[in-house]
């Protein structure tokens, strides 16, 4: 029995009312204690953050004066659909003209406007939408976030191979190899805390190279031995463009002096913090704190499943690290598609790790219905809202599904006292009101969740109404 007199609206019971809304980072804060790891500290002689962002500004100042040149509005020289666009887009640096006339204003040479337009957009300083460029958000946080500024650098060293084009006449694959060793040459110059003699990293060079074809196992099929794509006698100018490509993004300096043993190499104290802290995450991924390394993308999500956020997100990290990044988002994404609800919200942290180079993927997720809710928080998030403020970029029904999708994952593997505390991270203010809406936007998992939270809430007035809804979504009645 309840309280309810017979003829009282349902709306109008209090018990059917629900508490104030919380966002959906509340409730997930909520359900899980937050644990971090002390950061590990940076070898000995490393200059302060604040130091190493000044350090990066320098490198990139082009590139942010030539990337707020063209996010800023400009008048009837700016093309004829210049009015059709928004005050903080703009067509990207393309052409001839547009190189001049940037040239021109910010009293630069033409190819300094385009090394700088280059850089600009390789360090997520701008972003291209078709014909539109518009300005990315660490261009926006450019002058208050060093860590915005250290991980924009971080990306345009990762791309150096585009910013300084290789020699003429090289095969591609033997390009590919000397991109693919020159971590092992920074790792040498990073152990060695000095100059290094370029003969002796063009000697490591030869072995990594070496290495990396006897790992692939280059044998035609007769048996006879495989061509190398990297002729021994290439490997030196090969080098010294890989070297030369580093200096220009700031992670090395080159004496330039040809002694009689040749031209030493040095890492930056940028280049050193910079090869650090990828050996760092090599680290992360070796140990790996739950061994889910060689795991298929759903079987590693559903290993961190039980995992609070801390160490979910080393072992996202360490995932990462083992395989191709491209390969690693699809996986994440195909993992999302399916029908364990879970696996779904935790594919989307993963990526959240990811960042950057997933962008082109989630966007393109969103015109997914299933993904849709979760790609627009991570858009939100990625461009810099609040956690706690990103729900609002959802529609009503949209946060709706989200709710019903998250309400399916813990029905499946949590507990039921978690599905109760789910009620209040709806964003209707009573139960008639969520159910009615649920009914309405056809999630796949409606009925179970309905009939999971019915048969999970204590209260007995609100079980029976849930109840009632599951049986109209099932009948398909009114």
């Amino acid at each position: 029995m309840t309280s309810r007199k017979p003829d009282e609206p349902l709306a109008r019971n209090s018990r059917l009312r629900l508490v104030r809304p919380r966002s959906l980072a509340t409730a997930r804060r909520a359900a899980t204690t937050r644990r971090t790891r002390p950061a590990p500290r940076p070898p000995e002689g490393t200059p302060p953050r604040a130091e190493l962002a000044r350090q990066a500004r320098l490198v990139l100042a082009d590139a942010v004066r030539i990337a707020r040149w063209a996010a800023a509005p400009r008048g009837p020289r700016s093309g004829p659909r210049a009015a059709d666009r928004p005050a903080s887009a703009s067509a990207p640096l393309d052409g001839p003209a547009a190189v001049e006339r940037a040239a021109a204003d910010l009293d630069l040479t033409p190819a300094r406007v385009r090394a700088g337009w280059d850089r600009a957009r390789l360090a997520g300083l701008v972003e291209l939408h078709g014909a539109t460029a518009r300005p990315g958000w660490r261009l926006q946080a450019w002058d208050r976030d060093d860590s915005a500024v250290l991980r924009g650098w971080v990306a345009l060293l990762d791309a150096w191979s585009l910013v300084h084009p290789a020699p003429e006449g090289v095969a591609p694959g033997a390009v590919a190899e000397v991109v693919e060793a020159v971590p092992q040459v920074l790792s040498l110059l990073q152990l060695s805390q000095g100059p290094v003699l370029v003969p002796v990293l063009l000697d490591l060079l030869g072995q990594r190279v070496d290495e990396l074809r006897e790992e692939r196992c280059e044998v035609p099929g007769d048996g006879a031995p495989a061509q190398p794509p990297t002729p021994a006698e290439r490997l030196p100018s090969l080098l010294d463009w890989a070297l030369e490509g580093l200096a220009e993004v700031g992670a090395l300096t080159l004496d330039g002096a040809a002694g009689p043993e040749g031209r030493h190499a040095n890492l930056t104290p940028l280049g050193n913090w910079a090869v650090w802290v990828k050996l760092e995450q090599i680290c992360v991924a070796a140990q790996s704190p739950a061994g889910n390394i060689e795991q298929s993308a759903a079987d590693m999500l559903r290993g961190c499943a039980r995992l609070t956020p801390g160490p979910a997100r080393d072992e996202y990290r360490a995932w990462l690290a083992a395989r191709p990044l491209a390969g690693a988002v699809a996986e994440l994404l195909a993992a999302a598609r399916g029908e364990d609800a879970l696996l779904r919200g935790l594919a989307f942290e993963a990526l959240r790790v990811v960042g950057a180079p997933a962008e082109a993927e989630v966007r393109a997720a969103v015109a997914e219905p299933s993904l849709r809710p979760y790609a627009l928080l991570w858009l939100a998030e990625y461009d810099g809202t609040d956690p706690d403020d990103a729900p609002e970029v959802l529609t009503r029904e949209e946060a709706t599904w989200l709710w019903v999708d998250t309400a399916a994952a813990v029905a499946d593997h949590g507990e039921s006292e978690l599905l109760v505390r789910h009620l209040d991270s709806a964003v209707q203010g009573t139960v008639p009101a969520l159910l009615d809406e649920v009914r309405a936007v056809g999630h796949p998992r409606t009925v179970q969740v309905l009939v999971a939270l019915a048969a999970a809430h204590p209260d007995p007035a609100l079980a029976k109404a849930v109840r009632r809804a599951a049986f109209q979504v099932h009948t398909g009645g009114a």
